[in-house]
């Protein structure tokens, strides 16, 4: 999602590089995300070529600011002894 949120859309070869993860580990990860209502997918052709295109929702990107929030706070705490 981290990837995501800094474009408008990327397809699931760039993600795939971007995050070294093998094509099935991603696509399991992205329909875990996509079902929670994180990312938006579409799936489509680019001339006979399958193409999958992934956008972060802006329930998703609520959710990673949270997720960024509460890491913080964490990493705060551990770094004040608490």
């Amino acid at each position: 999602m981290s990837i995501l949120i800094g474009v408008e859309s990327a397809d699931f070869t760039y993600l795939r590089k971007e995050t070294g993860a093998t094509a099935g580990n991603l696509s399991v990860q992205l329909e875990k995300l996509s079902q929670a209502g994180y990312i938006a997918i579409e799936k489509g052709f680019r001339g006979k070529i399958p193409r999958t295109t992934c956008r972060i929702t802006p329930e998703g990107t609520e959710a990673l600011h949270q997720y960024v929030k509460a890491l913080d706070h964490y990493l705060k705490g551990v770094k004040n002894g608490k």
